[in-house]
């Protein structure tokens, strides 16, 4: 049986993998936030052209399914880098800003 996954044990691995490799010099706060958008974007360009109901399929073709997944994994490993550098809980990050804007957007 494998160990369930956290944050924490994920941003571990991460910073293990770059220290392997040395790539600690060129992991700055600017460096990944950078990455961070080069990712998001490549995630962007699988739907640019996709109608919204072709969008809401994208994971039934097994080849863009595993596009999808591969981008989401960076966009993910790059904000849990960029956390880890600069020292912010990403989920006490969220979970703060949900309570936020629950207060800015109460329910009807």
């Amino acid at each position: 049986m494998t160990e369930p996954l956290d944050v924490a044990k994920l941003q571990r691995r991460l910073a293990d993998f770059a220290a392997a490799r040395d790539w600690q010099p060129y992991h700055t706060p600017k460096n990944l936030v950078a990455a961070l958008s080069v990712e998001a974007s490549e995630l962007v360009e699988i739907f640019q052209w996709l109608t919204p109901e072709e969008s809401t399929r994208v994971m039934d073709d097994p080849d863009t399914a595993h596009r999808v997944t591969d981008e989401v994994a960076d966009v993910l490993a790059y904000l849990l880098q960029l956390c880890e550098v600069l020292g912010v809980d990403p989920l006490a990050a969220l979970d703060a800003k949900i309570d936020r804007n629950e207060r800015r957007f109460p329910a009807p």
